[in-house]
């Protein structure tokens, strides 16, 4: 692993030495402040190009952060580094083009780059939320599921499917005015593995028209709050 580290570094470092000796031996160290300026911006470019990917959110969807951030960083690279060769081949005795134009690329890159970055983290927030709400039907079909599996008797396997159907096909998003009925919910699934277990149809039954109840209720509340 560090061989590779060792690798990336070089490989990272071959722009900075290349650009550097090109710059002082072909151009020497005696240069206008217009060349200076867009020198100090080419390597700020290349700096937020080796250090953008480190901003990257970690979740799901992480290979599509790191895309769009990457291509931000990408392009402004390529923008600066031809504006910067501009400049530094004109070598303006003014520096306020040079400063503007480039601040002006910069400040762009930033503005870009940061919006991308809150988008990301209102993705990524989104994400964790759903988590637990997935894991709401997944636990809740599942106790269903291994009930049906262990049900022998066809009318109460039938009636315990009728609830499965439901609740597997409700809807994963949740809010959090539904957690009373989405426990009671799961409390009720509860009592119908009891009372499977000792086998009382009428308490099934019950429980499971109950359940219907509560499921569809859920799911209306759902279509109101969102």
């Amino acid at each position: 692993m560090k061989k590779v580290n060792i690798l990336w570094t070089i490989l990272n470092l071959i722009f900075l030495v290349v650009f550097n000796v090109l710059f002082f031996v072909l151009g020497g160290t005696e240069h206008n402040t217009s060349v200076w300026t867009s020198y100090g911006f080419i390597h700020f470019a290349y700096l937020m190009l080796l250090l953008t990917p480190l901003l990257v959110r970690d979740g799901k969807s992480r290979a599509m952060f790191s895309y769009s951030i990457n291509s931000i960083s990408t392009v402004y690279f390529m923008l600066q580094f031809v504006t910067g060769v501009i400049f530094i081949l004109v070598a303006p005795e003014s520096n306020k083009a040079a400063l503007s134009v480039q601040l002006c690329l910069a400040g762009l890159f930033c503005a870009l780059l940061v919006g991308h970055l809150i988008a990301n983290e209102h993705t990524a927030a989104a994400e964790e939320k759903r988590q637990p709400q997935i894991a709401y039907i997944k636990n809740a079909s599942a106790k269903l599921r291994f009930l049906l599996e262990n049900i022998s008797d066809k009318e109460t396997k039938k009636i315990v499917e009728r609830v499965y159907d439901a609740l597997y096909s409700s809807p994963v998003k949740s809010h959090p005015d539904l957690i009373q009925i989405e426990n009671r919910i799961i409390q009720s699934i509860n009592e119908l593995e009891r009372e499977v277990a000792s086998g009382r149809k009428n308490d099934i039954k019950s429980i499971a028209e109950s359940l219907l109840l509560y499921i569809h209720e859920r799911n209306n509340l759902i279509r109101q709050f969102n």
